[in-house]
């Protein structure tokens, strides 16, 4: 019997026969305490794929980019993010509940902000309003249809960054995407943050894991965030060895899914009662609506 295939999120792909092989005969340790030889290769090549000082293995994203807004932030501040932005939608709160910073959303076009509208979103600190702190991105981004950021929109964003002395974070769950698509590499995205999250699940297979990547003390101090998030894991080198797979074989394959998913939408189109413009489909998400006849 064939099975159907499912097409609700790149979350639901499986781990190759190859990932599978390399768990079973993974080299491991307890990671807690910082002996977990596949943990500690995979967070080096992570760490020097985005050309930054260190790399943290996490359980999820949201994990990881929660250990970010939590290094870079204090209580009482403030973090611009996009108005339709993964982390501020669909991330279970976590700048509230675990960081107690207020979230700024500021609206865009298919995920890029205006480096002005930005600039003008800062706030400095006073007995009235919060400290901006932050700046947090997404590439691609999610509900904007797998859209990507372009370099060019970053670069502006880090200039109003670097003039009002503030970080910011790439939410870079699909980031290889954003690469594939336009031909960025994902170091020259990456240069411009101090901090990148990105998975090694969804399109690049691996099972489980997400990575964060920056400099040194915000990784070590990001450590100590992710166990008292309860994200220590041990002998984790099991699920290390599929993520090594995912970044030295896997990135290479998803201009095939962006052009599947061209072709999917092109083809759901032409439904009658389906609402989709396949001309903005960039890399591996589609988001369409009905409109059907009322009775």
């Amino acid at each position: 019997m064939e099975q159907p295939s499912d097409f609700r999120s790149d979350t639901v792909t499986k781990p190759t026969p190859k990932m599978r092989q390399a768990m079973a005969e993974a080299e491991v340790g307890d990671d807690v305490i910082g002996f977990d030889p596949t943990v500690q290769k995979l967070e080096a090549l992570a760490a020097q794929t985005m050309g930054k000082e260190a790399g943290l293995f996490c359980p999820s994203g949201t994990m990881a980019n929660s250990i970010a807004v939590k290094a870079w932030t204090h209580e009482l501040q403030e973090v611009i993010v996009e108005a339709r932005s993964h982390i501020y939608n669909l991330e279970s709160t976590h700048m509230t509940f675990i960081s107690r910073v207020t979230p700024r959303p500021v609206p865009s076009v298919r995920g890029a902000m205006d480096p002005a509208e930005v600039e003008r979103a800062v706030r400095k600190p006073n007995v009235h309003t919060p400290e901006t702190s932050l700046i947090c991105v997404e590439n691609t981004h999610n509900n904007w249809g797998g859209a990507v950021l372009p370099l060019e929109n970053l670069k502006g964003l880090r200039a109003v960054a670097d003039r009002h002395g503030l970080r910011l974070h790439i939410d870079g769950a699909r980031i290889y995407n954003a690469s594939t698509a336009s031909g960025v590499p994902v170091i020259d995205y990456a240069r411009q943050a101090d901090s990148v999250m990105f998975c090694l699940s969804k399109g690049l297979s691996a099972p489980i894991g997400s990575m964060l990547v920056g400099p040194k003390d915000f990784i070590d101090y990001g450590r100590r965030i992710r166990k008292a998030l309860g994200g220590g894991m041990r002998q984790v080198g099991v699920i290390a060895a599929a993520g090594l797979i995912a970044l030295t074989e896997m990135t290479g394959r998803l201009g095939d899914d962006h052009r599947r998913a061209k072709t999917l939408a092109r083809g759901i189109a032409a439904f009658p009662g389906v609402k989709i413009d396949p001309v903005p489909v960039e890399t591996n998400i589609i988001i369409f609506g009905f409109e059907h006849p009322k009775f």
